[in-house]
């Protein structure tokens, strides 16, 4: 609060409005109280991990894809880490907070859903800090970045989503850079602390929001219209329930993450010839903007390939021809081939492809997506309804 570029900050804003400096003060104690986390070791692994865990391996079965735990471990102890992530589902939070959890602890950026009487209290508990996303107050703006230059300056693990909202179609969004510019804010390449970024790729077989993500598409396509609310869910959650009891109840199928190469910030300055303590602003602005790119294509190649999205893809280029069983296993097990020669990581359950066709083509049964029509004795043909 009383850091001397927060202070700037509210001596101008002062000045410009004509509020006393007392009051303008009071606002930024404000801010900072709003932003910065109260962190309790006991919260964080004796509540929340458990919770994440207990979560995740409940909707879905999770998985860990591409890691190379050799340059994890090669890692400064004494650097800064910070978890770069793409954003499919509200879960990705819990996902990872539960697989990163035998190593560190995650600080993450949350946005104003979370601010909810008693579950903000355990964020903020967690280590998590609240951000207005949409805020275009510059004392609010100042104090939150110099909150985020000093945890990553003390070397705070972090964890970010350049995207800033959900993916409706699983494609990275147009990244936004904000908090990397507010991370570097205080980076010397001479007598700082290094920073290294760690891409992490999520993935899975179905998102929890789905219906709602989709909603405007499944409405030009059919006609209706998908809404929330508490019959709806309470049904929902019958059939649940009773889909459980006859043991016909599975999973959302599978969640993977994938970590990659860790990306020093200092040997990244000095493999592209940058020095960020001699740029001028805008010279900086340039910096962040090609970090930030190279950042989110180490994220997208790290992303797993699920099943679900390998057969769904089969279907869609297929368009409404029928497939056979046999026809389905080997384009997939092609596309697979494919996709592993161009080094992408697919995710294949149990290491067995007829296994993974096998889910994928269930997911999509199940929700009748796909349908399967018996043809003589044994033949089988699955196409599009």
């Amino acid at each position: 609060m009383y850091d001397q570029e927060v202070v700037l900050a509210a001596e101008e804003e002062a000045q410009t409005t004509g509020t006393p400096i007392a009051i303008v003060m009071k606002k930024a104690e404000r801010c900072a109280k709003e932003i910065v986390p109260s962190f309790s070791p006991l919260a964080y692994f004796g509540i929340g991990m458990r919770f994440a865990r207990f979560v995740s391996r409940l909707i879905y079965r999770v998985r860990v894809g591409y890691l190379n735990d050799e340059a994890l471990s090669a890692i400064d102890p004494n650097a800064s880490v910070v978890f770069v992530m793409n954003h499919r589902s509200n879960m990705d939070y819990l996902l990872v907070t539960y697989l990163a959890s035998t190593r560190t602890t995650l600080s993450y950026a949350v946005g104003e859903w979370a601010r909810i009487w008693g579950l903000q209290s355990l964020i903020r508990a967690m280590g998590a800090y609240f951000i207005r996303r949409s805020s275009n107050n510059e004392l609010y703006r100042k104090v939150l970045a110099r909150y985020v230059a000093m945890a990553t300056r003390e070397g705070v693990p972090q964890a970010f989503f350049p995207e800033g909202g959900l993916s409706t179609d699983g494609k990275l969004r147009e990244p936004k850079f904000g908090l990397l510019s507010y991370m570097l804010s205080g980076y010397s390449q001479t007598n700082g602390r290094d920073v290294v970024f760690v891409p992490v790729g999520i993935n899975y077989d179905r998102v929890m929001e789905d219906r709602i993500l989709t909603k405007k598409l499944e409405k030009d396509h059919t006609g209706r219209d998908y809404s929330i609310s508490i019959k709806k869910s309470l049904s929902h959650t019958g059939a649940l329930i009773w889909r459980r009891l006859q043991g016909k109840l599975y999973k959302n199928g599978h969640a993977c993450v994938s970590f990659g190469n860790p990306i020093s910030l200092n040997e990244w300055m000095k493999t592209n010839k940058i020095s960020l303590d001699k740029s001028t602003p805008k010279q900086k602005s340039k910096v962040i903007e090609k970090l930030g790119g190279n950042l989110m294509t180490q994220v997208g190649n790290v992303i797993p390939i699920m099943p679900v999205a390998l057969v769904a893809s089969v279907f869609s280029k297929a368009k409404s021809k029928p497939l056979s069983e046999l026809d389905l296993k080997s384009r997939v097990f092609k596309l697979v081939s494919d996709f592993e020669k161009r080094g992408f990581h697919v995710h294949i359950p149990r290491e067995d492809q007829d296994y993974a066709v096998g889910t994928g083509l269930r997911m999509l049964t199940l929700r009748h997506i796909i349908t399967e029509e018996k043809m003589g004795c044994s033949a089988q043909i699955l196409k599009r309804p």
